[in-house]
C-alpha cells in the first residue's frame, strides 16, 4: 500500500477573489477514489481556509494583521473542509478534518500522538484532510502555504512520495511571466544548486502565502527523509492522474536514501531552536567528522534563553553546523563554557557530561 501527501496551494483551492474552485476539487477527488480503490492511500493538505474567510467576510484583499487573519480563517476553515467532506463523500470516502499547529510538531510527545492518530485514520481508509489550525495560533500563519507543513507531514508518516500542487507547471529555470526563454526543470537532483543556478523566488498569488522557493525547501525537507517530491499543476485536472501514474509530469525533486533517523528527522525539521551554541573550531571537527558529543570544553559562547531538554542550533564562527538538544540551561552553560569536565563536576555536580549527547545531535 503506497502513501502519497498531496498538497494544494490557495490559488489551486481558491480563485484570487475567494470563491472556491469546485470543479477542480471534484476532479482532483475523484481521481484520489479512483486510485483509493486500487489500494493507494492519501493525504490531503490544503490551504485555502484564509481565502474563503476573506470572500466571506467581504474584506476587499487578504489583511495583513494576524487578528484579521485569525478572523478569515476561522470563518473559512469549517467552509473550507465542508467541500472537501461533501466532495469525497460523493465518490465514497470519508473524509477526516486534523488541524495542526507548530507545537503538534515540535514537541515530541504530541507529534508522535499526531503520527499515530493520522496512520489510523489512513489505516482505516479515510482521507485525512490537514490544514494548520492557524485560528488561535500566531506563528503558523507565515508557514510557507503549508508547503513545509506537507512535508513534514509526508516525513512524519514515512509516505513514499510527495506531491505539491501548484498554479504552475513545475519549477522553471527563470520566472516565465518575464523571461520567454524560461523553460520547465524536469529533474533535480540537487535542491541547493537548483536554488542558486535558477531564479526560484518567493514570487506569490494574490491570496497565497508560498512560493516556488519554499516548495524548493519543502522538497528537500522531504528528500531527507528519503522521499521524492513532484511539484505539479494543480490546475490542469490530468495533471494529477499522471504524477500519480509516474508519468513524466511537472518537476521531479528525487531523493535518495534517508539521511536520519525518525527522532532525528523530527529533531532537524520539527523542533524549533531555542537558542545557539558557539562552538570552537576543534569542537566543530569533532562533531562533524568523528559524530562526537558536545562537551562544554569546547563552547565558546552561549546566545539565547533556552532550558535542558530545548533545541538549540550548533555554529562555529557563525555558521550553523548541527542542532541538538541541549543537556543544560543557557545559564548553567555560560558558566561551564570552556572548562574541562573535572572542573564542570566541582562547579556544577549533578551536571551531566555532554553539553549535547551525540545521539540527540544532528549534524549539518
Amino acid at each position: 500500500m503506497s502513501l502519497t501527501v498531496i498538497k494544494l496551494g490557495s490559488s489551486v483551492v481558491v480563485h484570487d477573489d475567494g470563491s472556491l474552485r469546485a470543479e477542480g476539487i471534484a476532479a482532483l477527488c475523484a481521481t484520489l477514489a479512483g486510485r483509493h480503490r486500487g489500494g493507494e492511500r492519501f493525504v490531503v493538505v490544503s490551504s485555502g481556509a484564509i481565502a474563503r474567510g476573506v470572500r466571506e467576510l467581504g474584506l476587499a484583499a487578504r489583511p495583513t494583521g494576524t487578528d484579521a487573519l485569525q478572523a478569515a480563517s476561522a470563518v473559512g476553515q469549517g467552509r473550507l473542509f465542508r467541500q472537501w467532506d461533501d466532495r469525497f463523500a460523493a465518490e465514497g470516502l470519508t473524509a477526516a478534518q486534523v488541524l495542526l499547529t507548530r507545537y503538534d510538531l515540535g514537541d515530541r510527545e504530541a507529534f508522535v500522538n499526531a503520527r499515530r492518530t493520522l496512520a489510523k485514520l489512513v489505516e482505516l481508509g479515510t482521507v485525512p484532510v490537514i490544514n494548520e489550525n492557524d485560528t488561535t495560533t500566531t506563528e503558523e500563519i507565515s508557514f510557507g502555504d503549508n508547503d513545509l507543513l506537507a512535508a513534514q507531514v509526508a516525513m512524519m508518516l514515512g509516505a513514499d512520495r510527495l506531491v505539491l500542487l501548484t498554479s504552475t507547471d513545475g519549477l522553471f529555470s527563470a520566472d516565465p511571466r518575464v523571461d520567454p526563454a524560461a523553460t520547465l526543470v524536469r529533474e533535480i537532483h540537487d535542491v541547493e544548486r537548483a536554488l542558486a543556478d535558477n531564479d526560484v523566488g518567493a514570487t506569490t498569488s494574490t491570496l497565497g502565502t508560498g512560493g516556488m522557493r519554499s516548495k524548493a525547501l519543502a522538497a528537500d525537507v522531504a528528500a531527507s527523509a528519503g522521499i521524492p517530491t513532484v511539484v505539479a499543476s494543480g490546475l490542469r485536472p490530468e495533471a494529477l492522474g499522471r504524477v500519480l501514474a509516474g508519468e513524466d509530469e511537472g518537476t521531479a525533486f528525487v531523493a535518495g536514501p534517508a539521511r536520519w533517523s525518525s527522532f532525528k528527522l523530527w529533531l532537524r525539521h520539527a523542533k524549533q531552536a531555542r537558542g545557539t551554541i558557539e562552538v570552537d573550531e576543534g569542537a566543530r571537527r569533532a562533531l562533524q567528522r568523528d559524530a562526537t558529543s558536545l562537551l562544554p570544553v569546547g563552547v565558546v559562547g552561549v546566545t539565547g534563553d533556552f532550558r535542558a531538554g530545548d533545541a538549540v542550533d550548533v555554529a562555529c564562527g557563525g555558521v550553523v553546523v548541527a542542532k541538538g538538544i541541549s543537556g543544560y540551561a543557557s545559564g548553567a552553560l555560560r558558566l561551564v563554557q570552556g572548562e574541562r569536565t573535572e572542573r564542570v563536576r566541582e562547579l556544577l555536580p549533578q551536571a551531566p557530561e555532554e553539553a549535547v549527547h551525540r545521539d540527540r545531535l544532528v549534524v549539518l
